[in-house]
C-alpha cells in the first residue's frame, strides 16, 4: 500500500528560543487507513495537523503527503495542494452561516478544479447524496446552515470534507460538542463514507472513549519527543 503520510525527523517550534512543540522521529500512515490520534489538550495535536496540511512548516525533517514533500512547495503551492487533496473537518466546523447547506458542501469544488472534476455533474446531486448518506434530512438541504443543530452542522462539515473524493480526510476534534452516542454514530458514518471514497482518515481527539472505533490508534505523547520532555 502507498504511504499517504510520512514524517521523518520532524522538528517544529513556534519560537526558536524555546523547546520544540513537535519532535517526531518517524510516522507513517498508509492508504485507506483510519487512524485515531489521541493525546491530552496542549500536547501538540492541532500543531501536528497544521504540519500535515502545510499550514505550518517544520524547521527540519521531511513531511511527505501523497508522495509530495511539502517543504519543497512555496506557500501558494501548498495552499493549492491542500485544497485539491485534503478534506478538513474543523472542531468548530467553520461553515459559512448564511449560505445554504448545499452551498456549504460545494465550497471546496469552487476552490479546487481537481475536486470539481472528481464530482459528477450536476454537483448538487452528489452533495445531496453525501448529505443523505450522513443521515441529514432532505428538507434541510436548502436551509441556511445557521438554522441547523450542532449535530446537523457536523454532518454538513463532513460532507464538505468528503466532496470531490480527496485522498486524505483530517478531522480535528469534530465530535467535542456531541454526547457519546451521537459521537459514535457520526464516526461510523464518516468512516463508511471515507471508505467509499477510498480516502485515508486521520481523526484527532483527546477523548479516549472513541479509540475502540478505530483499527489503528496513535498516542501523540508516545511519538512526540517534545511532548515527553515537557
Amino acid at each position: 500500500m502507498q504511504d499517504i503520510i510520512q514524517l521523518k525527523d520532524v522538528v517544529f517550534h513556534w519560537d526558536a528560543k524555546k523547546a520544540p512543540t513537535i519532535q517526531i522521529d518517524e510516522l507513517t500512515i498508509v492508504q485507506g487507513q483510519h487512524t485515531f490520534i489521541k493525546g491530552p489538550s496542549g500536547c501538540g495535536k492541532s500543531t501536528l495537523l497544521g504540519l500535515l496540511t502545510g499550514i505550518n512548516q517544520a524547521q527540519s525533517g521531511k513531511i511527505s503527503i501523497l508522495g509530495q514533500n511539502l517543504s519543497h512547495l512555496k506557500a501558494s503551492k501548498r495552499d493549492r495542494f491542500r485544497a485539491d487533496h485534503i478534506g478538513y473537518i474543523f472542531q468548530q466546523f467553520n461553515l459559512l452561516p448564511y449560505l445554504s447547506v448545499i452551498d456549504n458542501v460545494l465550497l471546496p469544488c469552487q476552490f479546487s478544479k481537481y475536486r470539481e472534476s472528481n464530482t459528477p455533474a450536476p454537483m448538487q446531486d452528489k452533495a445531496r447524496e453525501l448529505l443523505s448518506s450522513l443521515k441529514l434530512p432532505s428538507e434541510l438541504f436548502e436551509q441556511p446552515v445557521i438554522e441547523l443543530s450542532i449535530g446537523q452542522q457536523q454532518r454538513v462539515a463532513a460532507a464538505r470534507a468528503l466532496i470531490g473524493m480527496p485522498e486524505l480526510i483530517i478531522a480535528d476534534e469534530p465530535t467535542s460538542a456531541l454526547d457519546h452516542d451521537n459521537r459514535k454514530v457520526f464516526i461510523e458514518l464518516l468512516m463508511e463514507e471515507a471508505q467509499k471514497a477510498e480516502s485515508t482518515l486521520v481523526f484527532v481527539s483527546h477523548d479516549p472513549t472513541l479509540e475502540p472505533l478505530f483499527k489503528r490508534s496513535i498516542n501523540l505523547m508516545d511519538i512526540n519527543q517534545a511532548g515527553r520532555k515537557s
